[in-house]
């Protein structure tokens, strides 16, 4: 960003101001890109909030890549122009897909995100159709513990995020919802 804003400079000092339109406008871009808000996390125990900002678009039942037979199913389309912070949908830490082979979905993709409570109930997220081909970088790492609405990924112009829940829990998302990352309740885990 301080090298746009350097171009910005010299384009106004050393030639046409009218060629300063561009570097502005890729300055307003990246700030719109790499903004990071802080947000509100609700106190709400067990309960899930949304990982991005965005409109929810689906909600139904799977079994594609869940950590136990089936799942409640959040899709969620990414504000192009919210934040492309991914926050934590729920506390817990952070497992490895792969590493018990039963029980997960066959179409589940190695960046798929795996927060498992402290209570043993599990939420994955996951994001799809990449723009320009660049998948969501993570900021935690395997065996990390993350709080509730804490900064996960920067999800790099992924279109949809998709969060499956347990199947005992509750979904009080609904389609067409506007949402808010790190900030609107979107669902909960079973209380024990």
């Amino acid at each position: 960003m301080a090298l746009v804003v350097a171009l910005l400079v010299f384009v106004l000092r050393y030639t046409d101001p009218w060629l300063a339109l561009l570097p502005l406008a890729a300055l307003v871009l990246l700030f719109l890109l790499f903004r990071d808000p802080r947000r509100f996390v609700p106190p709400v125990a067990l309960g899930i909030v949304s990982p991005v900002d965005g409109e929810i678009v689906e909600v139904d039942i799977t079994n594609r890549c869940v950590v136990q037979g089936q799942a409640h199913r959040v899709r969620i389309r990414v504000n192009p122009w919210g934040t492309y912070t991914a926050r934590s949908p729920i506390e817990g830490r952070v497992m490895d897909l792969h590493s018990r082979v039963e029980g997960v979905g066959p179409e589940c993709p190695a960046n798929a995100f795996w927060v498992e409570t402290d209570e043993g109930d599990s939420v994955v997220l996951q994001f799809h159709d990449y723009r320009f081909g660049l998948p969501p970088k993570s900021f935690v790492r395997l065996g990390d513990r993350v709080g509730q609405g804490s900064r996960c990924a920067y999800i790099r112009l992924a279109r949809f995020a998709e969060l499956t829940l347990p199947i005992d829990g509750k979904v009080y998302a609904k389609v067409g919802q506007k949402v808010t990352a790190g900030t609107d309740v979107i669902g909960a885990v079973p209380h024990p």
